[in-house]
């Protein structure tokens, strides 16, 4: 809950997000990170050293990016006194960028706060297993070359196999269970069949390339690798989806009995959203135009195996607390980890056992129209970099709601590990 001073939301760029390919993709976080910020600086009438803090989530920053916020921080020019901090909240760390900037400006503590998250999960990193760290670190004590022949003839082929973090950072080792696991769970929890699964996740490519024709994503800007190369749209779009197609994809996570897909999932993707943060002081002294306000937000945990609610858990205090029904909001934005888990929180709130065994409620909440729900594609067609996906999320539903003229969205996301966040943002009439 944000208490206090009103936040406003002022303006946001994000960069393209680019699929990952096999390979290390053209930009590292930092990098990806300025070159979607320096643009949204650029446009705004204060320099970048008047920026009171800098927020900035990410869930695998490189070995030489330690406290990231600071590195962007730095590189866009905020200055040696500008303090800057990197949270990790797995798959909505770009919301809690977001959520800590507008609980300082709501307390009174800063005024202009640049905030959101970024990450480039092509880049995640490849580790050693701990039995070689054990062997490496036994040859390095090893002082005469016969002591290091020995350890030589001890090094065995099985310590050469890497630890890919990526995979590592997919998995939860509380529950033991994958999150595709966890999204196959809630498959039979609620009954969902293939079909269905498949035919969302075709209409988010669908939006998604509705969305690219009517030039519906205004806040993306143009970025530029270090060869010169320009990336300007979503490049995980397939426009040639069809039904049959997502139909011969074979079950990844229960390969007999599944219906999760590389089709229905989110995509692996590198990418960044930023956005300024600003109280009215700030607004009137710098006569700065307004996207929206951020009104209120929650947190929420559950049982890490059934992770992919976690915006049912979220959003229904929120909403409770705002004396909001479903119908009260105009626009959605939930984040689709997968396909099927989208649909599984519209049939939570659709269940009048689920809403009164697990929400508290007499009945159930009500049935989310999906002409509302992510009206530009999700994650299953533009990807989820998941340090960043929190604040696209939030900062594209601000500009639905400003291409509409409509009033209120939610911004939702499933998290790893069991929870579940959400934030409620307005838009302000000029």
């Amino acid at each position: 809950m944000i208490k206090g001073k009103p936040v406003y939301i002022v303006d946001g760029t994000r960069s393209p997000f680019l699929k990952a390919r096999g390979k290390p993709g053209p930009f590292n976080a930092a990098d990806l990170a300025v070159a979607t910020g320096k643009p949204l600086l650029n446009r705004l009438p204060f320099s970048a050293d008047v920026i009171d803090e800098v927020i900035v989530g990410c869930v695998m920053p490189g070995p030489h990016e330690v406290n990231i916020a600071r590195i962007i921080a730095l590189r866009l020019g905020c200055g040696n006194e500008t303090p800057a901090w990197t949270v990790q909240r797995n798959c909505a760390s770009g919301m809690q960028a977001l959520d800590s900037a507008a609980r300082n400006i709501s307390q009174g503590d800063a005024d202009l706060i640049l905030a959101g998250g970024v990450e480039v999960m092509s880049h995640a990193p490849i580790l050693l297993n701990e039995q070689m760290t054990i062997w490496l670190a036994e040859f390095s004590r090893a002082r005469t070359p016969l002591k290091k022949l020995a350890a030589l003839g001890r090094l065995r082929p099985a310590y050469l196999k890497p630890v890919i973090g990526l995979i590592c950072g997919l998995h939860d080792p509380v529950v033991n269970l994958s999150m595709g696991q966890t999204a196959e769970n809630l498959v039979y929890q609620f009954g969902l069949d293939r079909e269905e699964i498949d035919r969302y996740a075709l209409t988010s490519h669908q939006r998604l390339a509705k969305a690219q024709d009517k030039k519906h994503l205004e806040e993306l800007v143009t970025v530029y690798d270090r060869a010169g190369k320009f990336y300007e749209n979503d490049d995980g779009l397939r426009r040639e989806s069809t039904m049959e197609s997502l139909a011969k994809l074979k079950p990844v996570f229960d390969r007999k009995y599944g219906k999760i897909t590389a089709g229905n999932s989110a995509q692996i993707t590198d990418g960044c959203a930023l956005l300024i943060l600003a109280s009215e002081k700030a607004v009137k002294q710098h006569k700065l135009p307004v996207l929206g306000r951020l009104c209120d937000s929650e947190w929420a945990a559950l049982d890490p195996a059934i992770m992919g609610l976690g915006p049912v858990h979220a959003t229904t205090p929120l909403l409770k607390r705002q004396r909001l029904k479903i119908d009260d909001i105009d626009f959605w934005e939930i984040n689709e980890a997968f396909a099927a888990q989208v649909l599984a929180c519209k049939r939570a709130w659709a269940d009048s056992k689920y809403c009164r065994q697990h929400l508290h409620l007499r009945s159930a909440f009500g049935e989310l129209d999906e002409n509302k729900l992510n009206i530009d594609g999700g994650g299953v067609s533009i990807g989820h970099p998941v340090g960043a996906t929190g604040a696209r999320i939030t900062l594209h539903l601000l500009e639905i709601l400003k291409r509409t003229n409509s009033r209120r969205g939610i911004a939702s996301l499933c998290i790893g590990g069991g929870q579940g966040g959400a934030v409620l943002v307005e838009r302000i009439d000029d």
